[in-house]
């Protein structure tokens, strides 16, 4: 007859002993927050910050970087889209985009491609635009003005990218259409394409520079003398 039955104590059994935990596995997705996930790799290049670059005498700004997919058999192949403007702030401006499986080489292409399309747009004093002037690309619409010194780089988003590296120090930039930044960017070239100096149109129309001047004294742009030839 065993001790329940018999009204007796119950036997003693020993203490569990407490199991131990071994190490933690890692959250699945924590890589992406360390220096060697997608967010790591986002955040610099090269040792340099991701928004702006210096090599040798040419500048370079990431303007948007998207994470694109293709659809195939079995899947998806995931891929990084970066659009990147170059300049020497002298003058110079240009852009381009790039696509590749990580992001830096993305970001690579984008600027390789940027310095085969540099062109040379006339600035004002080295400081501003001779003249006003619109651009469009697709449904976007933006308008660039001159402005006096001390006025600043009024522009926002992508158009302020370019006119950074581009060396403008005064200006007053909006954006009318998209916000789509591959337009607005392409845009913002085309405004800065139709700029013309003083010397550009004198040598056009067979006159002095020093007559342009004076009727720009008088009140007239350069746009307003252009357009008259």
């Amino acid at each position: 007859m065993s001790d329940e039955t018999a009204g007796g104590p119950p036997a003693e059994t020993a203490p569990e002993q407490p199991r131990s935990r071994g190490p933690r596995p890692p959250r699945r997705g924590s890589g992406g927050r360390g220096p060697g996930g997608e967010r790591g790799r986002r955040g610099s290049r090269d040792g340099q910050p991701a928004e702006e670059r210096v090599e040798g005498e040419l500048v370079d700004k990431l303007v948007a970087i998207n994470r694109v997919a293709k659809v195939v058999k079995g899947g998806k192949n995931f891929a990084f889209a970066a659009l990147v403007v170059v300049g020497d702030k002298k003058g110079r401006v240009g852009y381009g985009h790039g696509k590749a499986r990580e992001v830096p080489e993305a970001i690579r292409k984008a600027t390789e491609e940027a310095k085969k399309s540099l062109i040379r747009v006339p600035l004002r004093e080295g400081r501003t635009l001779h003249h006003d002037g619109r651009g469009r690309w697709g449904a976007g619409k933006v308008m660039l003005r001159s402005a006096p010194p001390g006025t600043g780089l009024i522009a926002g988003g992508p158009m302020r990218a370019v006119l950074e590296v581009l060396g403008v120090a005064d200006v007053v930039a909006k954006s009318n259409g998209s916000s789509n930044p591959y337009n607005m960017v392409r845009a913002t070239i085309d405004a800065l394409k139709e700029q013309s100096s003083p010397r550009h149109v004198a040598n056009r129309r067979g006159l002095k520079v020093a007559d342009l001047v004076a009727r720009r004294k008088d009140g007239a742009s350069i746009g307003e003398v252009a357009a008259e030839g």
